[in-house]
Order: structure tokens, then sequence, then C-alpha cells
């Protein structure tokens, strides 16, 4: 799969994500930073991805994270991990 669609179908799920208000409000935060590092045209795909997948891991990592959030963070990690390098 293209990389400019994987990044595209993260951002829809961490948008997902930055509309339920069932989970916390610094994830929420957190989400939408993510958002804009993918978003970021400036960096590579590899680039974006790799700084997305950091942040991702600090949020999953938050004791206060909701499961079924925690799952789609894991969710896009996972998706981000195969952009790849070259």
């Amino acid at each position: 799969m293209p990389a400019e669609k994987v990044i595209k179908q993260c951002v829809e799920v961490l948008e997902r994500i930055m509309a339920d208000d069932a989970v916390p409000r610094n994830i929420r935060r957190s989400a939408e930073n993510v958002k804009g590092i993918l978003l970021e045209e400036a960096n590579t795909e590899a680039v974006r991805a790799a700084s997305a997948i950091s942040v991702l891991d600090e949020i999953s990592n938050d004791p206060n994270i909701p499961l079924h959030t925690r799952t789609l963070i894991w969710n896009v990690a996972s998706q981000l991990e195969t952009v790849p390098v070259a």
C-alpha cells in the first residue's frame, strides 16, 4: 500500500479518537499533535511516520487511556510501521 494512503487512513483514525468524548482531553490533544506530524509536508513520509510512532508509543502507555482507544492507537502505530524508509 502506498505510504500516502497509509498516512491518510491513520489520520482518519486519529480524527475518530479526537472526536470521542470518552477519551481524556490530553489523549485527544496528543492525537491532534500526531495528526499534525503526519500532515506536515516538509518531511518525508518515513520521517513523519517515525515521529508519529514515537508519540503514539507515549500515548499508549498512559494509564488513563480507554482500552478501545489504546487498541486504535496500537493499530495506527502498526500501520505506520509499514511505511518504507527508503
